[in-house]
């Protein structure tokens, strides 16, 4: 039976348990959800405009089931008010016609969250994959099925599960343990393929699916797990109440992955978070008195977007 609790109440109960001074959330995150919902609002586009010479034109189709297969199908157990479905992107761009079904592609994957009492949303994650080879004929149906390897279906419901992860592991500590897991699962059972993107080992800094899988769950990364939680629950949804505070927790953050940093060689993973926030995070600390303190943490940990945190010092 799916969980009738929101789930936003789901991600924040146990936070809203430890927060004696915050109980006045609870009232809003433990209202009954009056209908049940999938857990993707996700856009999907297929670009083949690079191909030439025959009619791709059924590649048009390929858009709408992949749209379908992740907005359409419920991936966990927990019931998803409409308002509160992840909001995502899937970007689709085949590089190249291998034979008239096979193809090589380049895809690009996000996902936005809210932030609380606010209308904007803050990008968690942005994956590029530029290693997918898939089958697609016109016609040929999405078909969901983690314990088997498929070309198609299961580079999709690797990310599908990698986003669960993420996003849960925004509105808790560790809370997108159980689909982290199972994405780990789907690039298990792709060990066996030839295919591209599958390989256990790669390169640390440009990893394939299963070295990325691998570094989320390595247990020397779970400070980067818990620091997506504290910025975004400590953070972000506390930054309109109190600026100060939430830009000190935001602090510690930095504080906390600088010493991570370190403690461990450099991973793609911590690259990921500061991809996704390095635009944020100088406008949180621009003008603020400790954005000196800030702009040492930021060129440690990101220095390929120094020239951004500049303003950090004006």
């Amino acid at each position: 039976m799916r969980n009738a609790v929101p789930v936003f109440a789901r991600r924040f109960a146990a936070r809203l348990r430890a927060l004696a001074a915050g109980l006045l959330l609870a009232a809003f995150f433990c209202v009954p959800s009056p209908s049940a919902a999938q857990e993707f609002d996700c856009a999907v586009s297929v670009n083949y405009s690079t191909l030439t010479g025959s009619d791709f034109g059924f590649l048009d189709d390929l858009e709408l089931n992949i749209e379908e297969y992740l907005n359409d199908r419920s991936w966990t157990e927990d019931t998803f008010r409409e308002d509160e479905r992840i909001d995502c992107t899937m970007e689709l761009t085949v590089l190249e016609a291998v034979t008239l079904t096979t193809f090589n592609a380049r895809l690009v994957v996000a996902i936005r969250r809210p932030i609380y009492n606010t209308m904007q949303h803050s990008t968690v994650v942005q994956f590029s994959d530029e290693s997918w080879q898939f089958q697609y004929a016109q016609g040929q149906p999405l078909v969901f099925n983690i314990e088997q390897y498929d070309p198609l279906a299961s580079v999709i419901d690797f990310y599908a599960y990698m986003m669960l992860g993420y996003d849960y592991d925004t509105f808790s500590e560790f809370g997108g343990a159980l689909h982290f897991e199972t994405a780990r699962r789907v690039a298990e059972r792709a060990q066996s393929s030839s295919h591209p993107g599958w390989a256990a080992l790669g390169n640390t800094l440009n990893p394939g699916r299963t070295e990325l899988i691998g570094q989320v769950l390595d247990p020397r990364m779970r400070p980067l797990r818990k620091a997506y939680f504290d910025y975004h629950f400590g953070g972000l949804d506390r930054f309109l109440a109190n600026p100060d505070a939430a830009r000190n927790a935001m602090l510690q953050v930095l504080a906390d992955l600088d010493a991570l940093y370190e403690d461990i060689s450099r991973q793609h993973v911590l690259d990921l978070f500061f991809l996704a926030k390095y635009t944020e995070l100088t406008a949180v600390f621009e003008g603020w008195q400790e954005s000196n303190q800030a702009y040492d943490y930021l060129t440690l940990l990101d220095p390929s977007h120094t020239s951004v945190y500049e303003s950090l010092l004006e």
